[in-house]
């Protein structure tokens, strides 16, 4: 009686058996598992990435300036910072310098607040302060959009103006929430 021979080379001969099903299964859950997994690493990458630049973390802890004290940031002095105020939030613009510095077309605008300038787009000297009185609804939708996309996209906050957080009579501001505000700790401050 002749015995017949598996055939090396008819591959589907297997194919059916509960055996071939349970490897296939197998490897598609290895498949999946590792898909999974480049799929679950590039999310984390990118979140992280994207967590990066929306959240720029202060090198040094913010400060409270008076109005004296901005006024040294002003970009006239070589090697010195270029501080700005936006709404009470002071900028470190230097990196801004060809913008900002000593004869740069926006150098007006540094070593003060200049909330009313940036709301009108103005070089105006008597916009070049923090008073937001008799601004426009345009104007200060400009001014937030600005303060957001701009100022607090690009520059590191490294601080506070004093009329931020106090009244002009030196009383605490009621209304200034230090949770509130980007980068400000308490225990930084004070």
């Amino acid at each position: 009686v002749p015995t017949q021979q598996i055939a090396p080379n008819k591959p589907d001969m297997f194919k059916n058996t509960s055996f071939h099903r349970a490897q296939v299964s197998q490897l598609k859950k290895k498949k999946d598992t590792t898909r999974f997994g480049v799929l679950f690493i590039i999310l984390a990458v990118a979140l992280a990435e994207d967590a990066k630049v929306k959240h720029k973390t202060p090198t040094k802890p913010v400060r409270l300036f008076a109005e004296e004290e901005l006024q040294r940031y002003d970009g006239s002095e070589e090697g010195q910072p270029i501080y700005m105020a936006v709404k009470g939030v002071v900028f470190d613009v230097t990196k801004g310098k060809e913008f900002y510095g000593k004869d740069a077309p926006y150098n007006a605008l540094v070593g003060k607040d200049s909330t009313r300038a940036v709301a009108k787009m103005s070089l105006n000297p008597a916009d070049l302060t923090s008073d937001t009185t008799g601004l426009t609804e345009e104007q200060l939708k400009s001014l937030d959009s600005i303060f957001e996309g701009t100022y607090k996209a690009k520059y590191p906050i490294v601080g506070y103006t004093a009329s931020r957080i106090l009244n002009e009579d030196g009383s605490p501001n009621k209304d200034f929430k230090p949770e509130d505000q980007p980068h400000f700790k308490i225990k930084d401050e004070f």
